[in-house]
């Protein structure tokens, strides 16, 4: 009934933090002007995926409930709101799919994290014993 509201806040949260880490970098970035030679994907960039997973989650679910008549355009907007045991069992729904829904993407999330980081520690091996063999 709502479980997309669950990762709605999250996607909230992770995006302010997200835009926190930029700017952090740029200050980082513009301190340290000299050229660095390591190779690796700026933790704001990996920000930017969940956000975008989670967002796009989000997006699809309220879709799909409005679809459903679950969400409808006037007030209280969430059909379940209307009567005092829909709205535990949305609650209910809420704390059991909804989070297990947002513990997922960011498990995946976490997966594509590591393995980004494999991919570039082994192209950084691969370039370093090339540049030897010259």
């Amino acid at each position: 009934m709502a479980c997309f509201l669950v990762s709605a806040a999250e996607a909230l949260v992770v995006t302010a933090v997200e835009k926190a880490e930029e700017k952090k970098e740029h200050g980082e970035a513009a301190k340290n002007t000299e050229a660095v030679d390591e190779i690796k994907i700026p933790f704001s960039r990996k920000l930017k995926w969940l956000t975008y997973m989670l967002w796009g989650g989000a997006v699809l679910l309220a879709f799909e409930h409005v679809w459903h008549g679950e969400v409808v355009p006037w007030f209280p907007f969430l059909t379940a709101m209307s009567d005092a045991e829909d709205a535990a069992e949305m609650f209910n729904e809420m704390a059991t799919v909804g989070v297990s829904m947002a513990s997922l993407i960011t498990a995946v999330w976490v997966g594509m994290c590591v393995a980004a980081n494999s991919i570039v520690k082994r192209n950084k091996k691969v370039s370093a014993q090339t540049s030897e063999k010259m």
